[in-house]
Parts: structure tokens; sequence; C-alpha cells
């Protein structure tokens, strides 16, 4: 029998849960965000540590098992789904597989969401990791990452490249690494590489929910207050690091490599367009009676009603839903002061979160971290 401790928006007394052999074999299936097994020794629990590679957190099981990671092997016909984390991954991760399986629900339905694309730097001994899941995938692989692009696995850009620079020290070169394999980059070789779609979610949404995401994961530290949150994220030592630095990295390259960049706000917007850019970036040639498909069995209302994406399915001792839901649009809920705030989930959810003078401060560091990129975002629709 599994312990877990439940932490519900701070309260001192934390409510304690006995898993059963159902849930056991569930969390046995996690992944590295969402799912996390260090939720199982309680003494672990939200007294968790993040540490660091090359300046960047990331859990620990993940850090302990970097040299698997940095050696994994990718192959010129993977897709890897990049994204900073809250910024619409399950969302594309549907979409994507939805084109993949030709708008078959039923196929998409098999499995639950987090157990298809692996996460590269997923990390649970003795559980296989991510990159034991993606050895044993066969060609043509869909992954996943929350990586930003100097720790991605070198061979990713060797493929794109020429041959990766050997590392000494992963932890210490990777930044070294992957400049050097950038100016090594012949863009005729991009056509026989790995292709990386990415999308990228405007800061302050991303902020609110990546703190809602911290407050109901039992695997996670403490976010503490949402004032002391905003001084975490600001500074990027939240899990996967800054936000500021993980777009920008990504967006620098986009010309350089088979990337298709997208926006959240867009696909919210516009999502059959978003979605047609998927489809053809990934080679498939639909009807528009199936993409039409896919744009219904992908939306909000859809998925959140989905057991197969929803995450319901995941025990209270990895995320507690009762705190916030994963999937947040038209819940109500109180905040730290007992106040009630109305958690939309949309564009603009911001707003309801961050004070005058907070987003006056937000708005001067945004100026001054992402001054000289021609990054654009859409703050509300």
């Amino acid at each position: 029998m599994l312990l877990g401790l439940l932490l519900p928006l701070g309260y001192p007394n934390a409510i304690v849960h006995w898993a059963g052999l159902e849930e056991t074999k569930l969390i046995q299936q996690l992944d590295p965000l969402h799912l996390d097994i260090m939720a199982l020794t309680p003494e672990l629990s939200r007294q968790t540590k993040l540490k660091e590679v090359a300046g960047i957190p990331l859990q620990a099981p993940t850090v302990d098992n970097w040299s698997q990671i940095q050696t994994f092997k990718a192959k010129p016909d993977d897709l890897l789904i990049c994204t900073y984390p809250k910024s619409g991954t399950t969302w594309i991760q549907e979409i994507v597989d939805m084109i993949e399986q030709n708008g078959d629900v039923e196929k998409c339905r098999q499995v639950i969401i987090q157990q298809r694309p692996p996460y590269i730097e997923w990390a649970r001994p003795p559980q296989a990791s991510g990159v034991d899941k993606a050895n044993e995938m066969p060609a043509s692989r869909i992954l996943r990452t929350h990586l930003p692009t100097q720790l991605l696995p070198p061979s990713f850009w060797a493929n794109n490249c020429k041959e990766a620079v050997e590392l000494s020290n992963p932890q210490e070169d990777a930044a070294r690494t992957r400049t050097q394999n950038f100016a090594l980059c012949d863009p005729l070789t991009r056509l026989s590489s790995p292709k990386f779609l990415y999308v990228a979610r405007n800061a302050k949404d991303c902020m609110v929910s990546y703190y809602h995401f911290y407050r109901m994961s039992q695997v996670l530290p403490d976010p503490g207050t949402w004032n002391e949150y905003f001084e975490t994220f600001i500074n990027g030592k939240v899990s996967w690091g800054s936000w500021f630095d993980h777009v920008k990295g990504w967006w620098e390259i986009r010309d350089r490599y088979q990337i298709l960049f997208l926006f959240y706000e867009d696909i919210k917007k516009n999502p059959k367009q978003e979605i047609q850019k998927v489809m053809q970036f990934m080679g498939k040639n639909l009807d528009e009676e199936i993409v039409d498909k896919i744009v219904q069995e992908t939306s909000f209302e859809k998925m959140k009603n989905n057991p197969m994406t929803n995450h319901s399915t995941v025990p209270k001792s990895v995320l507690d839903q009762s705190i916030s839901p994963f999937m947040r649009k038209g819940w109500f809920g109180l905040f730290l002061d007992g106040t009630n705030l109305d958690y939309h989930g949309t564009v603009g959810d911001w707003k309801n979160h961050f004070t005058v003078a907070q987003n006056e401060r937000f708005d001067e560091i945004y100026k001054q971290k992402m001054c000289g990129t021609s990054l654009n975002f859409c703050m509300e629709l």
C-alpha cells in the first residue's frame, strides 16, 4: 500500500491518503511533470528540492539520470513536441495524436494521454525511463519534452546538422555544445532531420496556469502564496527554468531547423487554421471533414469531459484536483485570503490574478528580458 500527502492550499493539517492496488498500477505509468513517483514517499512529497543542470532547475530524478538523457539517440524521422510547462502540452499532444490516427477517436482513446508519447527526460527508477521507452518505439516516433534548447540531447542537433561535439561534462558543456552545433548547421540537411513542434503561450497566462498546477501537484515544491510564487517565476526558479529563456531559445533557432513554432493564443483563436499547419508539418493530407472532426474533438469542452485527456484518472496523492482542476476553464474557487476567483483558463486569465503593481513590474521585467527579440504575444482575446 502506498502513502501520499495531500496539502490543499497550504492548510496546516495535511490529509493522509492511502492508495490501493489500482492506484498503484496507475502510478507506475507516470510522466515527468504531471505524475511523479516521488509522491509515494511522504517524507519527499512537497519537501522535494529541485536540482539544477547548467543553472536550469529540474526534478531530482531527471538530473540523476542526466547521462542517459544526454546520450539519447535521436532519429531523422522523429517528431518532438516541445513546450514550456503549462503552454498547451496536452492540447497539442491530442491534436498531433488525432492527426496521426487520421481522426480516429477510438484509437486515440485506447490509452490515457500521459502514456502516449514519452517525455525524453522522464526518469523514475526502477521504472523504464523516457529514453528506454523511446528506444522501444518503432520508426517515426512522436516524443515530448519540456527541455530548453541548450539542454536537449546533442543528437537532435547532430541529425539536423553535423556530428555533435563530444561532451566531456554534459552538465557544464550543454550550452557550449548547442552553440557549436548551431554554427555547423547546413540548411540542406533539414529535409532528413528530426522535426520540432513548439507551442508558446504568453508569459502571464502561463505563469498563472503553472501556479495552479504547482498548487495541485503533490510532487513539486509548495509554491507558497501567489506573491511568493510570483518572485519564483520571474526569477526562473520553477521547474524547467525561465519562461523568457525557454521561448527565446526556441524562437531564435526556428529558421535553422525543421521547427513549427505555434502560439497557444492562435490555436484558441483559429484552431482549424493551426491544426492544418500541424497536419502539413507532419506530412499528412487529411480531408476537410476529418480536419473539422479533429477541431471538434480537441475542443476544450470535449477534452475536459474525456477521461483519457483530463487527467481524472490520476490519483489525488499525485494531482489533487479538488485544489485546482487540471483543466481549469469555468471553475470557481477560493484564493488564499478566502476571496472568490473565476479561473477561466482562457487568454487573459492573468487579469484575475495580477495586482496593478505586479502587472507594471512584470511588464518592465518583460521589456528587459525580451529586448531584441521579434516575439510578439497576444495577452487577451
